[in-house]
């Protein structure tokens, strides 16, 4: 039998080591977002706190509790607007990155 591991392990451990990929991911959780898929953003982003910032930390940073931020970032969750600001300014701080919104038309 082969030996498998999570792909949520892996992801943290690039995430760890990896400065670009973990961008790529904020990057790519944000595109989601404006795209109109939030659960797979969610997910991402759910992924990317435990790899870089941990739930613990994130609660203290944003002042919510830990339970709750996981179910904002769980598939079905629902975060507000404040709190998904929130998430990604303390993501955005803990990989030292800035982030700009380009529009592209659809033609």
């Amino acid at each position: 039998m082969a030996l498998t591991r999570s792909y949520k392990h892996t992801i943290a451990e690039r995430a760890q080591r990896d400065p670009e990929f973990a961008q790529a991911l904020l990057d790519e959780a944000a595109t989601l977002f404006l795209n109109g898929e939030p659960e797979m953003a969610r997910i991402i982003l759910r992924d990317l706190v435990n790899a870089t910032v941990g739930f613990e930390e994130l609660a203290k940073e944003t002042a919510k509790p830990s339970k709750s931020l996981h179910r904002m970032l769980s598939a079905k969750g629902n975060p507000s607007m404040d709190n998904l600001a929130a998430i990604f300014a303390v993501i955005r701080a803990t990989l030292g990155v800035d982030m700009e919104v380009h529009v592209v038309r659809a033609h």
